[in-house]
């Protein structure tokens, strides 16, 4: 299975020690990746198809959160990653996806993009005063849904993973081991041929949004 480890959008410097040590964890390649820079994109789904041929899965998981000022600038920065970055990704992956015989795309999306969630009190993202972050979900869920209408022979479906201690998160406190988190992204990234394609899910199932 063609795998990309970890998808981060870091700096060079950041990113390559980092996803070196998940690579050899997993025993992955590592492959360095921009998702806000369309040549990174492009050069490492070029290292992919020349080593591996095909993609199996594919998961979109970079994300920044843009808290504080909300401005033009900032928009631009969280929606160009959590966003465009997503169909950056995922149009260069497409022809290496169409290669495998079961191909995946799984979306690192949040519930702070659920409409659902958000005006529903009894909910905690009623009260998460994130108004880029939680739009560049919404997008980025809706995207999900319309790939998954367009593209039938590839899944894509998208997962709220909870509150996890990231990078991310950091700055807030808490969040529970991101191997927790991230069973259910593995869940959604290992369907079988006949899984659900268009959905966006949780840890207990379908979410509304």
């Amino acid at each position: 299975m063609a795998r990309i480890s970890e998808i981060r959008a870091f700096s060079g410097e950041q990113a390559r020690p980092r996803g070196e040590k998940a690579a050899a964890t997993l025993g992955a390649r590592f492959v360095q990746l921009d998702v806000t820079d369309d040549a990174s994109v492009s050069d490492a789904l070029a290292t992919i198809a020349s080593a591996e041929g095909r993609l199996d899965v594919l998961v979109n998981n970079a994300g920044v959160f843009g808290v504080g000022t909300v401005d033009g600038p900032t928009a631009l920065e969280v929606f160009d990653t959590n966003v465009v970055g997503i169909v950056r990704v995922t149009e260069a992956a497409l022809p290496l996806l169409r290669k495998s015989s079961n191909p995946t795309v799984v979306t690192v999306s949040s519930s702070t993009g659920s409409f659902w969630a958000v005006t529903n009190p009894d909910r905690p993202e009623f009260n998460v005063p994130a108004a880029l972050y939680s739009a560049s979900k919404s997008a980025a869920t809706m995207l999900t849904v319309q790939y998954a209408k367009f593209q039938p022979d590839i899944k894509f479906n998208a997962i709220e993973p909870g509150y996890t201690a990231t990078d991310l998160t950091a700055a807030l406190g808490g969040g529970r081991p991101p191997a927790e988190s991230a069973k259910t992204i593995v869940h959604l990234a290992t369907l079988g041929a006949d899984g659900p394609t268009g959905t966006f899910q949780d840890e207990l199932g379908t979410l509304s949004w």
